[in-house]
């Protein structure tokens, strides 16, 4: 224990009053985790549906682009997260080596044979929706990057992103029901990433699917069960990943009305959720209620962002964020090769505040 706060202060989280902002150290320690395992092909966990024989391969072999970070979804928000802070921070250490291995891992021909995997007839659910929402993350951050290297990259990316807008606009409508869970195929999450990138990409044939789709899953929904969370592999919040969607789709005036029915106990000036607790973040599993305090902390900053009223949940925010911030030590790859991710969404938010 004593060498977690050793490196809890030295990450400098904990000197003084917590803070919003995002440091360059801070930023160097966690672009250090993601960097780590950009091209590390193994430990590896494969999504795959092997057809025959013919389809058997090295992780490498099967997705040049997304091979590392222990599988391909946590590749994908590596390489967010790396692009994040190299544009945030401009004098990040190891700038080079990371735009250099960005652009290794993100070239033209390796997005080309992560398309051609995705095509596959009997892959279409592949990395349904959650990694299908982290491509369109990674495209919007790189195609609001004016840096020559990313724009070169955001148009290698391109294909693939396009293909998943495709692959979203034939899905949303064939799911009668959405899946609330607290991980991987939570349908909310899946959905709100795509709407910023609809948004961004002034796509409103998109922005009308998953519109549609959203209401006809969430509108009805009232009373969510706070009480009930988290289960036990959360690493999201189902039901601030359904307020999260339904922020996006609906005006000012529609989402209060809807989250009154639907939320009641955020309105209340005195809320508090208790923080949830990891009992051995050298599992897997477990460690991801790490990330579920990441994740209900950008969705409290979203909410004081956008509407005053919900101001009181900045301070909520603010004690999940630091909850897990010990999450990061170094050592323990089950967290390591994806946390930072989530540590990075919850402080985009923060500095959407300011």
């Amino acid at each position: 224990m004593k060498n977690v706060y050793v490196f809890l202060f030295s990450f400098g989280f904990f000197t003084g009053a917590f803070s919003q902002q995002l440091t360059l150290e801070q930023a160097n320690r966690l672009a250090a985790l993601p960097l780590k395992c950009l091209q590390q092909e193994y430990p590896n966990k494969l999504g795959q549906l092997l057809q025959d024989s013919t389809e058997i391969a090295s992780p490498k072999k099967l997705h040049p682009s997304f091979y590392g970070c222990f599988d391909w979804h946590s590749s994908v928000h590596g390489h967010w997260s790396l692009v994040y802070l190299v544009k945030q921070f401009p004098n990040l250490k190891n700038r080079s080596e990371i735009i250099q291995k960005l652009q290794t891992n993100l070239s033209k021909e390796n997005i080309t044979q992560e398309v051609a995997y995705l095509s596959k007839k009997h892959e279409k659910s592949f990395e349904r929706l959650y990694g299908w929402a982290w491509v369109l993350k990674l495209q919007q951050e790189l195609t609001d990057f004016n840096d020559p290297f990313a724009q070169d990259l955001a148009r290698n990316l391109q294909p693939l992103s396009d293909l998943l807008v495709e692959r979203y606009s034939e899905f949303l409508p064939k799911l009668y029901y959405p899946v609330r869970v607290g991980t991987h195929t939570n349908t909310a999450f899946g959905m709100t990433l795509a709407w910023d990138y609809a948004v961004f990409s002034k796509n409103e044939k998109f922005k009308d699917v998953l519109k549609e789709n959203a209401l006809r899953m969430f509108q009805n929904d009232v009373d969510c069960p706070f009480a009930w969370e988290p289960s036990g592999t959360d690493f999201l919040s189902p039901c601030m990943e359904e307020i999260g969607i339904m922020q996006r789709v609906l005006s000012e005036k529609e989402f209060l009305k809807w989250s009154r029915k639907f939320a009641k106990s955020l309105f209340d000036k005195n809320f508090k959720w208790e923080t949830a607790k990891v009992s051995d973040r050298t599992d897997g599993h477990l460690v991801h209620l790490d990330g579920l305090n990441f994740s209900r902390a950008w969705h409290f900053y979203a909410l004081e962002n956008q509407y005053e009223r919900f101001a009181h949940l900045k301070n909520v925010g603010d004690i999940h964020l630091k909850e897990s911030l010990n999450s990061l030590v170094a050592g323990n790859y089950e967290g390591e090769h994806w946390l930072a991710s989530f540590a990075l969404r919850a402080f985009e938010q923060q500095k959407a505040l300011r």
